[in-house]
């Protein structure tokens, strides 16, 4: 099975999932997901939710329908704290903001969304936690789970999710954008990315389960782990401070 295991009761698994992987089967169902793989594993499964394909961590599966019904609801009603880091472009006007603004499907492009007033109401809170020149690197709190919400969000404040294909340009991270005078050391014209996946990554759940509070964390894979080490050798702004998360 492709992530590991976070934590594990008789009622629902929660897994670190890998970028790259579906959450669930899609319409095509050419590809693999984790939830056949953990399907394959207990016999039945129901998802609770989901995150993108290219976003790593943390995600959470019923393993009996009780437990998919109590934690659903649980998320409906908002009761579960959302996470997430994510590398963006540029740097928000504020540390701290919140982002209150509809979000819907885009009627040109299914499968995209938008901001419109008429949208499902969303509502982001977030916090820059270290900047770099270029690049700021942020963690979201999420209070609704629309369709790629955080993506979405960021993108309306003017700052789009580095390597995010839908809401920003898409194009990877490479050294020679951040290293001044940058020469490939193998001499190849085609140049290695240090990131090629969207930079973001769900690093928390939290909620309460049978009155117990439940924290899942994912730690940041190695590709994010590497990005932000090479970040902070070749693009630190002057006087640079990295911030802790409260």
């Amino acid at each position: 099975m492709n992530g590991q295991i976070i934590a594990e009761t008789a009622d629902w698994v929660a897994i670190d999932k890998p970028a790259g992987l579906l959450s669930i089967p899609d319409r095509l169902g050419k590809e693999t997901s984790l939830k056949e793989q953990l399907k394959n594993k207990y016999g039945e499964i129901y998802t609770v939710h989901r995150i993108d394909r290219d976003t790593s961590g943390v995600i959470v599966f019923a393993k009996t329908a009780a437990a998919h019904q109590a934690l659903s609801k649980l998320f409906e009603e908002r009761a579960v704290e959302k996470w997430y880091n994510c590398l963006v472009r540029g740097f928000p006007t504020t540390e701290r903001g919140i982002i209150d603004v509809p979000i819907q499907e885009n009627p040109a492009q299914p499968g995209r969304m938008i901001t419109h007033a008429k949208g499902k109401p969303a509502l982001t809170e977030y916090a820059v936690m270290e900047t770099f020149r270029g690049f700021s690197w942020i963690r979201c709190n999420i209070h609704t789970g629309r369709t790629h919400q955080i993506r979405v969000h960021l993108q309306h404040l003017g700052h789009s999710i580095v390597c995010d294909e839908w809401y920003g340009d898409g194009s990877p991270l490479l050294l020679s954008t951040l290293k001044r005078n940058f020469k490939s050391s193998t001499g190849d014209m085609t140049e290695r990315p240090i990131l090629s996946r969207l930079a973001l990554h769900a690093a928390e759940l939290s909620f309460e389960w049978q009155d117990e509070k439940i924290q899942l964390l994912a730690p940041l894979p190695k590709d994010l782990k590497a990005t932000l080490q090479q970040l902070r050798k070749w693009a630190p702004p002057a006087g640079s401070t990295i911030k802790k998360p409260r």
